[in-house]
């Protein structure tokens, strides 16, 4: 089951760089959606995925008397999913404003700050 999740952990990581590479807005915005999903999986991955008890020490014990779930990274990744939530919302209408102003999805067209006869900057140094 490790292994699985570890090829889907990889092909989220990897679908994601790809639509960040992309000229595209809303494939951006879908890149940095799967690759939070990604890494949010990479955490719950890495905090051992088994069938423990809950992470709950009965009353009047300092340790729990057998194996217990670690509760760390579910509550890493809960707050990781309302912090990309909230970062994508304001993503997308950032980029619904962009594409209402600049009448464009693309982000080469969207120079506005660069002249256009000015000269490309060097490719290599």
């Amino acid at each position: 089951m490790d292994l699985v999740l570890a090829v889907v952990v990889g092909l989220f990581i990897a679908l994601g760089v790809y639509l960040l590479l992309s000229r595209a807005l809303i494939r951006m915005l879908m890149g940095m959606l799967v690759l939070g999903n990604g890494v949010n999986l990479l955490i719950f991955t890495a905090g051992r995925l088994t069938r423990e008890v809950a992470p709950i020490v009965p009353p009047g014990l300092e340790q729990a008397p057998g194996a217990i779930a670690n509760p760390l990274p579910q509550a890493l990744i809960l707050t990781a999913i309302v912090i990309g939530f909230a970062m994508f919302s304001f993503l997308l209408v950032l980029a619904y404003r962009a594409y209402q102003t600049l009448d464009c999805d693309d982000t080469d067209e969207m120079r506005l700050a660069e002249p256009a006869d000015a000269p490309n900057p060097p490719l290599s140094y």
